[in-house]
């Protein structure tokens, strides 16, 4: 496996750097007099001499991509101070000043066929945003998908911050797509618990808009939650729905810009489940996509599938059954659960999770 350094005194440091990764670093001045045999510099800047050294020994220098309002070699996940640096809470409007918003049209900007030094810039950002939450994670974390429309103010949103803070309780590190309605509710639940005042002041804004503004509200309208000693929750949204910001409510964000790399990685790093709460079209999507690497163990044992709500997903949207249908004689059809209880559910993740 390869060593990243990524900071410029560790690199000053290293006695070998063969093999190894370098990302974002100034090294200029740095005279790296030792082995660099198929070390690979992305993003750094390098003085003509060490240039000429790392491409004598075989290494790859990746130039940093100017003009861009995002890096494209990242070495850590987003937290939302970085999505929202340049925000002031007392100017809604300055949302579309910050990093979130910038990147959005800059995206947006390059259309369905991007130039390709822009859509190569887009794909080693999604590819070093993988490594990082790769290296965020710990234990079984458990996902939870839903729909993004319900309001701040609906039992709906409220329903999911009490299975936040069911999961919490349990210690579940919990991820969901990092957007509004049920990916925001359940977040807060795991980090502040069912508290009405913070509820009550969330419900003054129950939505956003599609201008800076009502988003910039919508934003502010997030309270400061409590941390923990490591990331208990975790968004991965995408700028290809940028429309919709990330949430506050996340202690960090794998914001994507391949919506597709995005969802397939949501769900394959949630081995310790996912719950599925009633939503729309993507919603289905993940129910399908998730159940497909249960039945063929692409990625791993078959995890739990919990519908909850059974009025919607056996009558109203009859996935469950379906779902039930396929996994029959298998050993994913252990991990199939339908259930209305929070608690049920809940007990259902922490059983599998005692047979890792």
């Amino acid at each position: 496996m390869r060593t990243q350094i990524l900071d410029v005194d560790q690199a000053r440091e290293a006695g070998d750097l063969r093999g190894a990764v370098l990302v974002g670093l100034d090294l200029n001045g740095v005279d790296l007099r030792v082995p660099l045999d198929g070390a690979l510099f992305l993003g750094c800047a390098l003085s003509p001499l060490t240039r000429r050294r790392a491409e004598a020994a075989g290494a790859l220098v990746f130039p940093a991509i100017p003009d861009l309002p995002y890096e494209v070699y990242r070495s850590r996940l987003y937290t939302p101070a970085e999505l929202f640096d340049g925000f002031d809470p007392a100017r809604p409007e300055s949302y579309g000043d910050t990093l979130d918003a910038r990147a959005y049209r800059h995206s947006k900007q390059q259309g369905h066929h991007p130039d390709p030094l822009h859509a190569l810039a887009e794909r080693l950002h999604d590819h070093a945003i993988t490594e990082a939450l790769g290296d965020a994670l710990t234990g079984s974390p458990v996902a939870v998908m839903g729909g993004h429309a319900l309001g701040r103010d609906t039992p709906g949103y409220r329903r999911a911050v009490a299975l936040g803070a069911a999961l919490g309780e349990a210690g579940f590190t919990v991820l969901t797509g990092g957007g509004p309605g049920a990916m925001e509710a359940v977040p807060l639940g795991v980090r502040a618990g069912v508290d009405e005042s913070v509820l009550r002041d969330l419900a003054r804004v129950p939505g956003f808009g599609h201008d800076a503004e009502s988003i910039g509200r919508w934003i502010a309208a997030c309270p400061p939650l409590p941390e923990f000693d490591r990331p208990r929750t975790i968004g991965i949204p995408t700028w290809f729905y940028g429309h919709e910001p990330p949430t506050p409510a996340c202690e960090l964000h794998a914001k994507y810009f391949a919506n597709s790399v995005r969802e397939e990685g949501l769900l394959t790093v949630a081995t310790g489940g996912i719950i599925y709460t009633p939503g729309s079209a993507g919603t289905v999507q993940e129910v399908f996509q998730d159940y497909t690497q249960n039945h063929y163990g692409s990625v791993g044992p078959a995890a739990p599938m919990v519908f909850l709500g059974k009025e919607f997903w056996v009558n109203e949207i009859p996935a469950a059954p379906l779902v039930q249908q396929l996994a029959r004689g298998r050993e994913a059809e252990r991990w199939v659960l339908v259930t209305d209880d929070v608690a049920e559910a809940v007990a259902f993740l922490t059983d599998y999770a005692s047979t890792l």
